[in-house]
């Protein structure tokens, strides 16, 4: 019979994803005290953390429904969150091997666990940042929108705070590493430049889609130095 795996869970991935929770805390606060003074009912931003979980998303569909669009809000936010079809394809393996629970990890699938768990390198370490940063994230995000809920418009636009720049911040300090790699720092460079170009032409959400035409491009490049020096 196969003996559990218990690695001892590790206190700098501990410490990263409660670091990064406690800025979703923050921008929950801020997503909540917002929602509620764009005059929608306390219980719809809390219902919408819970079931949807999807922050950026969230913030595009309170605008749109405050603006009196809501098929905008819908289709912003599944544009916005088509970039989880590659994300599930690449950490799929690493969430369960069975279904309820990758029903479940499903849920919890965000940018912040994904690029945690990719940045392990074995497959129980995925799996351990992978549950570790996303339930923390839940917990923590619904949290603060609730608080946000109660506290009414006090904390008014994250924006004004710098709250909206915590997530970004994040995920920049997570890729870093990574960057060493020629090729890597191109791929990331040419995305950048595309979804820059490309945000002022397209509506929300595609921009970052087209990015991965940089990624394609790495691609390209990798294959033409690998048959060169054939």
């Amino acid at each position: 019979m196969r003996t559990p795996d218990r690695t001892p869970l590790d206190r700098g991935l501990l410490r990263d994803a409660l670091a990064i929770g406690a800025a979703a805390a923050m921008i929950g606060i801020s997503f909540g005290a917002i929602s509620v003074a764009e005059g929608m009912p306390k219980w719809l931003p809390t219902a919408m953390s819970l079931l949807i979980f999807a922050g950026g998303s969230q913030f595009l569909a309170v605008g749109m429904l405050a603006a009196g669009n809501p098929v905008a809000a819908i289709l912003g936010g599944l544009l916005v969150n088509v970039r989880h079809l590659p994300f599930g394809l690449a950490i799929g393996g690493a969430i369960s091997d069975r279904l309820p629970l990758k029903l479940l990890g499903a849920h919890v699938l965000i940018d912040e666990n994904t690029a945690f768990a990719l940045a392990q390198d074995d497959e129980h370490r995925r799996r351990q940042a992978y549950w570790l940063v996303g339930s923390t994230l839940f917990v923590t995000w619904n949290l603060g929108v609730i608080a946000g809920v109660l506290v009414g418009g006090a904390v008014g636009d994250p924006n004004v705070y710098g709250l909206d720049a915590a997530f970004p911040a994040g995920l920049l300090a997570l890729i870093l590493p990574a960057m060493r790699d020629r090729t890597t720092r191109t791929c990331a460079a040419l995305g950048a430049v595309i979804a820059v170009a490309a945000t002022p032409l397209l509506p929300a959400g595609l921009p970052v889609l087209a990015a991965l035409l940089g990624v394609a491009a790495g691609i390209v490049r990798r294959f033409s130095l690998q048959g060169a020096s054939e």
